[in-house]
């Protein structure tokens, strides 16, 4: 998995934000097992305390859990994966709207923009 970190926000966050994507978009499936704190430091190159906060965030969004001495795992519970899945488009497309917004856009204009442009919706992976 490639990452990507920007200075402006911790590391923490944004390594929360990019798991919970992947494991919500299957990139990491339902029971796999995740790598360890040091081995995801390393790749990511932060400090292990880093990955940890993250991990302890994901474990309380109940999106991984923890096997003594076997790791950390995704959830198994399709349930949790989907709700997870469903916040994580309403928020990209609310922040979709906010900038339609911000570009002049009315309600109306942005329902009429992606009704024109469904066939770029219906395109599959790009």
């Amino acid at each position: 998995m490639e990452w990507k970190f920007e200075n402006d926000r911790p590391i923490y966050l944004q390594l929360v934000e990019q798991l919970k994507l992947a494991i919500t978009s299957g990139i990491y499936p339902p029971g796999e097992r995740l790598p360890s704190v040091r081995d995801l430091a390393v790749e990511i190159k932060a400090n292990p305390n880093t990955v940890q906060r993250a991990y302890s965030e994901l474990e309380e969004l109940g999106l991984i859990y923890t096997q003594r001495t076997n790791g950390k795992f995704v959830t198994e519970n399709q349930e949790q994966l989907q709700q997870m899945r469903e916040k994580i488009a309403k928020e990209e497309f609310l922040r979709y709207i906010e900038n339609m917004k911000k570009l002049g856009y009315t309600a109306r204009e942005i329902k009429a923009y992606i009704q024109k442009n469904e066939k770029e919706i219906g395109k599959e992976n790009g």
